[in-house]
This record gives C-alpha cells, sequence and structure tokens, in this order.
C-alpha cells in the first residue's frame, strides 16, 4: 500500500471514532428527538465552553436523570453557573434545589434569594412560588399582600396554577376582600387554560353566586381574555 493510501486509511479510522459536538441548537434538535445521550453531550459541549443556556439544560438533565444517571450534585453545579449569568430559568432551578433541599441542605433564605432574581425577569413558576411562600408562611412571615403581588404577576402572564391561586385568595378573603366574582374570573381562566385543578374551585364559587354575580364573572374573563390575545 502506497503513503498516500496509509494516510487515506488513518483519516478515515480517525474520523469513524471522533464525534464533533456542535452545541446548544445541536443539543435541543437531539432532545426534541429523544437522542438524550447526544443531546446532554452536545449541551455539556456548549456548557464547558460557557454557555449559560447550555449550562442549565446540563442542570436539568442531571437533575432529573434525563439520559445520564440522576446526580444532584452536578444538577446543583450547573444551575448555580447558569443562575450567576442571570438565566431566569436557572435561578428558578437553583432556588427550587435549595427549597427542597437537593444536593444541597435546605435553606429558605438563599431559595427566596433566587427566586426573587427569576421572578423579578418575569419567570412565572417563580413568582407563583414566592406567592404560595408568602400565602404559607413558608421560609418567609406570612404576608398575604406579597402573596397577592407575585400571584397577580404571574396571573396576568397567563399562568394558570398562579391564576388559580388567586382566585383561592378571592374566594376565600385571605389578604383580600372577599370576591366571588374575581374569584371565579380567576378560575374559569385556569380552568380554560386546561388546569383542571381549579375546576373544583369553581364549581364551589358558582354555588355561591347569583345570576347577575356569574354574569359580570363571564363578562370580566372574557374581557381579560380579549385583551391577551
Amino acid at each position: 500500500m502506497d503513503r498516500s493510501a496509509v494516510w487515506l486509511a488513518a483519516l478515515l479510522l480517525l474520523a469513524s471514532c471522533s464525534i464533533v459536538y456542535a452545541g446548544y441548537d445541536e443539543g435541543s434538535a437531539a432532545l426534541n428527538s429523544g437522542d438524550f445521550i447526544r443531546a446532554y453531550n452536545e449541551f455539556k459541549y456548549a456548557a464547558d465552553q460557557g454557555d449559560a443556556r447550555a449550562q442549565n439544560r446540563v442542570g436539568v438533565m442531571n437533575d432529573i436523570g434525563q439520559g445520564i444517571p440522576q446526580n444532584y450534585t452536578e444538577a446543583l453545579k450547573w444551575y448555580r453557573k447558569a443562575a450567576e449569568q442571570g438565566v431566569a430559568d436557572a435561578q428558578y432551578n437553583l432556588g427550587m434545589m435549595y427549597i427542597i433541599g437537593k444536593g444541597v441542605p435546605q435553606d429558605a433564605a438563599e431559595a427566596i434569594k433566587w427566586l426573587r432574581y427569576a421572578a423579578d425577569q418575569g419567570q412565572v413558576r417563580a413568582q407563583n412560588t414566592l406567592g404560595y411562600l408568602n400565602a404559607t408562611g413558608q421560609g418567609v412571615a406570612q404576608n398575604y399582600a406579597e402573596a397577592k403581588k407575585w400571584y397577580r404577576y404571574a396571573a396576568e402572564q397567563g399562568f394558570a396554577p398562579a391564576q388559580s391561586n388567586l382566585g383561592v385568595m378571592y374566594f376565600k378573603g385571605e389578604g383580600v376582600p372577599q370576591d366571588f366574582v374575581q374569584a371565579h374570573m380567576w378560575f374559569n381562566l385556569a380552568v380554560t387554560s386546561g388546569y383542571t385543578d381549579a375546576q373544583k374551585w369553581r364549581e364551589d364559587v358558582t354555588a355561591k353566586m347569583t345570576p347577575a354575580q356569574l354574569a359580570e364573572a363571564q363578562r370580566l374573563a372574557t374581557e381579560w381574555y380579549l385583551k391577551k390575545r
């Protein structure tokens, strides 16, 4: 075999043994196709280059054990890297690790710090979680005004769980005057979005309403929906 043929064979062998990773977009494509191992390797490659989106995704895959063994310590590490670069989803994920105590001792103050960072960027799950923590007094002094504020921020963005939670506040009169019209409106919006947990609440408040109140609640829900379209 001549020298050129030897070099060609060597190059082909090297190419067959090497996998070239491209980054975040390729990881997303692999994830969408169900190739979790390829997705993880693509995200990890990008994460090692400092891509904050990829760092959060590597954290998620370690957190839930998607394509790799579940590893909360690695999840925490990558969430933190992305959170420190300002990725709201990573800030939320990191906050939840501290709330639950996954891979780290439970720390309500640290959790709320990261949830606030995410919520201030408009991350609806963080806003809803802060609403819940303030409503129940978990990790903070119970504060219905703060709970209402955070629930409303998320509810106004169309986040159904927050709409339902805000409805509960109006239904029970927690930190706000009891208002069945407002409660029904928010429950109705949540149910319309497919949030089945609000269905029973809507039935309960409907049983307490007059026909005029019900008509007004339905009008407000329709008005809100049309405004947000």
